[in-house]
Order: structure tokens, then C-alpha cells, then sequence
């Protein structure tokens, strides 16, 4: 029977969503989850496609840099949970035309090794991070207004002072002062690359910084049989803390919802405005609206006949491949796509999970998952820029390639309403809007109507499958509505 007033509704059952609810079922609250796809998860799905018999696809993320490290993930506890997560050697790899390919191992040691005369630079960037991933990972996730507690230790202290310093370096025109090789540049914009946006740029060398860090440190980490297992554990937690969810049910305005003392938005602030705008306070209302959306990214997503035949073997072993040439070619890219144009060779990130997941492969057919970075709502069937983007690295890639699809960007939002016009961040990503996402206010998860709060990758600390701003957005309507600010306790026997 259902209650007259529900104690929470959120809205969206992405990661932050669930995250968000279940730290409110944890407290003892009466939880309801009401999502408009008939699926759940957002961006941590794992579908059929019906591309071949019995072989599924990552809808939206695929790789999980954050799945050991997130604060809230950790405390989760996935693997206690049964969810079979595997470490990749390679966490990802950077291949180049007519010489070796950029590897970066999980052991920070082996990777410096690899990279030359560059080695010992790479190493003296890293090693302060990974030696406290703790304090940078909470950094990193924290909810820009407070320093975490990691952070208040000697250890990470010194590796705040070390982030600090190489963001500034590497987020500017100072860049290319550390390195004398051209393989671990291109290794590190890469991963900043991930942005999708101008480089240089502070954000992408927080980006680096943050997963390349993680790279060394808990690894970037893959669940066994694709992303829905984090969702699918979410979900089972928050059931048996008395959690309810609908599935199939948009929500267009406040009218539609139940009866509630807290609701959370696991969606862009264009949606939040659309539902609530009418009973918004005006100015939060004028801030949302103005909210600024990235450029974007288009999906292929391709079956496989067997690996990719990548000319650098040692690319094999690595579950994530960024495709996209050397430094100054993805600055070339990212400003095409940044001045509105289709990047000749555009940046790929590729996840070919197969790799680590052997038992991802069906029938001898084998699925591998694409984005290329393009401007927003762009149009275009991105199939051949991709298969000709791998060829320049793969020769031959075409030939075990049995079938593709391709999602334009200004597609996305039909399969996930949080990705405007492509845009896979929910906003666009930089230092500024780090801070001031979706708008420059202290209590920024507050929607300027009481009781309701946005809690998705619009707010802080950004984009990524870590659960962090629902978490962030949960224990600010139990402080703000419940009168608790002692979180719950989230591990499995709690």
C-alpha cells in the first residue's frame, strides 16, 4: 500500500540517483525512485542491442576508473556486495603512428620504465598522487566547497601542494616544459582529453591527473559482465532498505510527483527547470537556465570478429585504448570540435572489455565501444570516421568488423535525457564550472524551491560513475529536511 507522503522522491535512477537513494533508504527513510527509461541505470547500463545473438553492450560508461577509488563506491563496497570487478595490467594505452604506442601500466614503476628518457619525469608527476590516492581521489570528488578530511593528513597535505602544482603546469601553455619525447605527452592528454574540450585547459589537466593517478593506484577497474552490475547492486540495496522504483515514468512537472518532504534530481538543470521553474525563486531559476552544455560525443558501437589487430602488440592487453595521435594532434581535434567543425581525425576512446572480460565474447563475436568527440547536436554517422581512425593504428581493423551502429549526439538524449545535445558531461567541463555547476551558490545541490535538490553530474564534483553528488545532495536534504547530519552507515552488513 502505498504511503500518502513519501519521506523522498528521487527522480532518475543514474548512479547519483541510486547513490542518492540509498543513503536515504539507509537512514530509515521511505524511498521512491521514479525513472523515464524502461531500464535502469542512466549511464551505467548494459544492453542487448540486437547488433548480435546474446552479446551486450555498454550503453554509456564502460571503463570504471572510480569504482575502487569513489568514497562512496568504496564505502559501498562492490566486490562484498558479489560484484566480480577485475584490474586490468594495462589500464590504457595511447597507440602512435610509426612508433610504439604510450602504455600506461597499473604499476607506476613498469609504466616509467616503458616511457624512456621520459620515464623518471612521469614518475616524479605521479608519484606524489598515487602515494596518497586517498587525499586526491577525495579532492577530486569532494563537493568544491570543503576540504575533506584525507586531505588534512601530512601525506595529504603534500599531495594537495602536488596536484595544485602540476594542474597549473599542465593546464597551460607550461605543458610541454616537463617532457622531451613525444610518447608521454601524448599518454597524459589522452586521458585529459576526456573533457571533451579545448587543450591546454585546467579541467583536462584535472582529469588527468585525477584518472591517470587512479591509473597507478586502484587501477581502472572493469565490472564482469558490463556496467549494469554496479547499477544492479545498487538497486538490490536500496530494495532491501525498503526502496521502491518505477521504471517507465517521466516526470514533466511537480504536478506528476507524489506527495514528498525531499526530492532529488538526478537530471540536467534543463529538466529541473521544466518541472519546478514555475515555483522556482527567480533568480535560481534566470541561474539554471543559463546553464552552459559541453560539446559532445557520438557512439558506435561495433561487433567484432576477433581482437583488434592493433601494429603495436603491446596495445592488446588494454581494455581502454585512446585513439586520437599525438598531443598536438588532439589540441588540432578538440579545436575543431570546439569552433563547431567535425575534426578530420577526431579523438576515439575506445573500451574493448573483451580483453579483461573474456566471457564478454558470444559465438566467437566480440563487442567493442566507441565515442568520437564531435560538436554539439551534430548529426553525422561518425561509423567511418571512427573505422578509419583505428586503421591508422590497426590495420586491418576493417576486415573483423562484422556489424556497427552508430548513436549521432544529437541522438543521445533519446536514450538518455541528461546528455543534451551529446553532451556526455551533463555541462560543460571546466575549472569554473567545476565550482559553479550548475551555479555559483554555496549550498549548490539546493534547486531554489524547499525540499528540492539537484543531484546529477550537472553539480559537483562533475561527471563520472562514482555516486559522489548523489551522496553529496543526500546528506544535505537529511541535514536540511530530516534533521540528520550523521550519514548512514554503507557497507553490506550495515
Amino acid at each position: 500500500m502505498t504511503r500518502e507522503v513519501r519521506d523522498a522522491v528521487v527522480v532518475g535512477s543514474g548512479p547519483n540517483g541510486l547513490a542518492a537513494a540509498v543513503t536515504l533508504a539507509r537512514a530509515g527513510l521511505d524511498v521512491l525512485v521514479l525513472e523515464a527509461r524502461p531500464t535502469l541505470g542512466g549511464g551505467a547500463r548494459t544492453l542487448d542491442l540486437g547488433l548480435a545473438p546474446g552479446l551486450v553492450h555498454d550503453v554509456c560508461s564502460a571503463v570504471h576508473p572510480l569504482a575502487l577509488a569513489s568514497p562512496f563506491l568504496r564505502a559501498f563496497d562492490l566486490r562484498a556486495r558479489g560484484v566480480d570487478i577485475v584490474v586490468p595490467e594495462t589500464s590504457y594505452a595511447q597507440p602512435l603512428e610509426g612508433r610504439d604506442a604510450g602504455i600506461a601500466y597499473h604499476s607506476l614503476e613498469r609504466t616509467a620504465a616503458a616511457l624512456g628518457e621520459d620515464g623518471p619525469a612521469w614518475r616524479r608527476l605521479m608519484a606524489p598522487l598515487v602515494d596518497d590516492a586517498r587525499a586526491v581521489t577525495a579532492l577530486g570528488l569532494g563537493d568544491h566547497r570543503s576540504v575533506p578530511p584525507e586531505v588534512l593528513s601530512p601525506s595529504g597535505v603534500r599531495a594537495a601542494l602536488a596536484f595544485g602544482t602540476t594542474l597549473l603546469e599542465q593546464g597551460t601553455g607550461l605543458w610541454d616544459l616537463r617532457f622531451s619525447g613525444d610518447v608521454a605527452p601524448a599518454l597524459l592528454t589522452g586521458v585529459a582529453a576526456h573533457t571533451i574540450s579545448a587543450l591546454p585547459s585546467l579541467a583536462g589537466a584535472g582529469t588527468a591527473l585525477l584518472l591517470g593517478s587512479m591509473a597507478h593506484a586502484d587501477g581502472w577497474a572493469l565490472p564482469v559482465g558490463g556496467s549494469q552490475a554496479i547499477t544492479d547492486a545498487l538497486v538490490a540495496d536500496l530494495r532491501a532498505h525498503g526502496g521502491e522504483i518505477r521504471a517507465d515514468t517521466p516526470v514533466t512537472g511537480w504536478r506528476e510527483l507524489p506527495r514528498a518532504r525531499a526530492y532529488l534530481f538526478d537530471t540536467t538543470p534543463r529538466t529541473l527547470v521544466e518541472v519546478w521553474g514555475e515555483r522556482m525563486a527567480p533568480s535560481v531559476r534566470a541561474a539554471l537556465s543559463r546553464f552552459r552544455y559541453g560539446d559532445a560525443a557520438a557512439k558506435v558501437d561495433f561487433v567484432l570478429s576477433g581482437p583488434v589487430p592493433w601494429t603495436d602488440p603491446r596495445v592488446n592487453g588494454a581494455s581502454t585504448v585512446h585513439v586520437a595521435g599525438t598531443r598536438a594532434e588532439m589540441v588540432a581535434s578538440e579545436a575543431a570540435v570546439k569552433a563547431g567543425r567535425h575534426a578530420e581525425r577526431p579523438v576515439v576512446l575506445v573500451s574493448d572489455p573483451t580483453v579483461a572480460d573474456p566471457g564478454r565474447e558470444v559465438g566467437g563475436l566480440r563487442p567493442l565501444w566507441t565515442y568520437a568527440h564531435v560538436p554539439k547536436g551534430s548529426t553525422r554517422d561518425v561509423r567511418e570516421d571512427v573505422t578509419a581512425q583505428i586503421e591508422r593504428f590497426a590495420p586491418g581493423f576493417r576486415d573483423v568488423v562484422v556489424t556497427s551502429r552508430c548513436i549521432p549526439a544529437a541522438e543521445m538524449p533519446a536514450h538518455n535525457a541528461s546528455y543534451v545535445a551529446g553532451d556526455i558531461a551533463s555541462g560543460a567541463v571546466s575549472m569554473y564550472r567545476m565550482v559553479a555547476r550548475p551555479r555559483l551558490a554555496w549550498h549548490v545541490y539546493d534547486a531554489g524551491v524547499p525540499g528540492v535538490y539537484l543531484c546529477s553530474s550537472s553539480t559537483p564534483p562533475g561527471p563520472g560513475v562514482h555516486g559522489m553528488a548523489g551522496w553529496h545532495a543526500a546528506r544535505r536534504a537529511l541535514k536540511v529536511r530530516f534533521g540528520s547530519s550523521r550519514p548512514p552507515a554503507l557497507g553490506p552488513t550495515a
